[in-house]
Order: structure tokens, then C-alpha cells, then sequence
């Protein structure tokens, strides 16, 4: 069977707080055609029964695994309350759970973010700060972009005095392939404001990290 892939430039420029800017996207058709020409060159049959109607299914999933290229973090930042009773230490909001997808292999890789912030002015709702995970996870990624690119939409859209963040996770293109060592973990983390001049400040977030559960 001769399908051929949608031919489009997937170049695209990106920074952490501003949404990618690609060509236009193919259109669900092309999309279709595509996954049935990955089934046939992973050696199956499009045509057959399991597999038929994967190429649909998989187009949708792909709508809600990448959604995020859809949302940007000004979206939900931009509210912040500032009744706070003169609250200045800090937020942190651990274990928000993430699945992603490597740029390079395009299988998944999975973990956990703690994001910590110094109020400056405000503070913002703790869904919104898993809200922003889900952003930026749900795109095609790597682990040191999505660390940098959380804290930095943190910072612009915050200001804090300081922000902190540590991502752990587990990659399926070591876990299923390649090297094959499942269980190994990836640790990332960046500082800013008082947490990068502070040596305190850190080793008080990574005693709140990894204090009692």
C-alpha cells in the first residue's frame, strides 16, 4: 500500500512564555493517512480489523495529548488575589502529577513537578499552577525545557520575590528502548530571585519536598 505523509516544514520557534508558532497543521485527513503508514511500517496490516480504525482514534488522542500548544500561560496567571493577610513565605504546591511526550522519540515520559514561589504582591490559585504544568507537559517536549519554561511563565506572570521548581520523571525512551533501564529517574530543577541567592532558601524547599507524606 503507497499512502504518503503530509509534507510540512515542522520548524518551529519557541519560547517559554509565548505559544510556538508552527506552519498551518495537516489536516485530520492527512493525519489519518500518516498513523496508517506508521502501522504498515511497524508491519501490520491499516486494513485489519484491531487496527482499522486507529488512525481516527489516534487523531483524537493526539487533540487532547498536545493540547497544550492550544493554551498559553497568561490565560491562567493573570488572575491573582491580593487579600492575603500579609502572607510572605512560601507557597508550594508538590506532587502534580505530568505525562509528556520526548521531542525526539515521540514516546512518553511521566513524573512529578513541585513548583514553590516567594509571594510578591499576590498570590495565584494552587489549580492554577497544576494548570500550568498540564501547558507546557502537553506538548512535545524535553525535561530541561519544561522545567525552564514552567518558572519562567511563573516569574513573568507573577513576579514573585523568588520561584523554585524540581521535575522528576521517568522517560519510555530509556524505560522501552535504547539503554532499557526501567525505574531510572531524570531530576531537573532552576532558581530564581531569592531561591538562586539564597543557599537557605533552597535547602528549605528541598526540605519541604521531600518532608513527611
Amino acid at each position: 500500500m503507497d499512502v504518503k505523509l503530509p509534507n510540512f516544514d515542522a520548524k518551529s520557534k519557541k519560547t517559554a512564555t509565548k505559544l510556538p508558532k508552527p506552519n498551518k497543521r495537516p489536516s485530520k485527513k492527512q493525519m489519518r493517512e500518516a498513523v496508517k503508514t506508521l502501522i504498515a511500517y511497524a508491519g501490520d496490516d491499516p486494513t485489519r480489523e484491531g487496527v482499522i480504525d486507529s488512525p481516527k482514534r489516534v487523531a483524537t488522542a493526539y487533540s487532547e495529548l498536545f493540547a497544550g500548544y492550544e493554551q498559553g500561560p497568561k490565560q491562567i496567571l493573570s488572575k491573582t488575589f491580593q487579600d492575603i493577610s500579609d502572607y510572605n513565605d512560601i507557597v508550594l504546591l508538590r506532587d502534580i502529577a505530568f505525562y509528556s511526550h520526548c521531542e525526539h522519540h515521540l514516546v512518553p515520559f511521566f513524573g512529578k513537578v513541585h513548583i514553590a514561589y516567594l509571594p510578591k504582591e499576590g498570590i495565584v490559585g494552587l489549580s492554577k499552577l497544576a494548570r500550568l504544568v498540564e501547558i507546557y507537559a502537553r506538548r512535545l517536549q524535553t525535561q530541561e525545557n519544561l522545567t525552564a519554561q514552567i518558572i519562567e511563565a511563573l516569574n513573568t506572570y507573577l513576579e514573585p520575590r523568588g520561584a523554585a521548581i524540581m521535575v522528576e520523571a521517568e522517560h519510555m525512551c530509556m524505560s522501552m528502548r535504547g539503554v532499557r533501564a526501567p525505574g531510572a529517574t531524570t531530576l531537573t530543577q532552576k532558581f530564581t530571585g531569592i531561591f538562586a541567592e539564597e543557599k537557605s532558601e533552597r535547602e528549605r524547599f528541598f526540605a519541604l519536598v521531600n518532608g513527611a507524606r
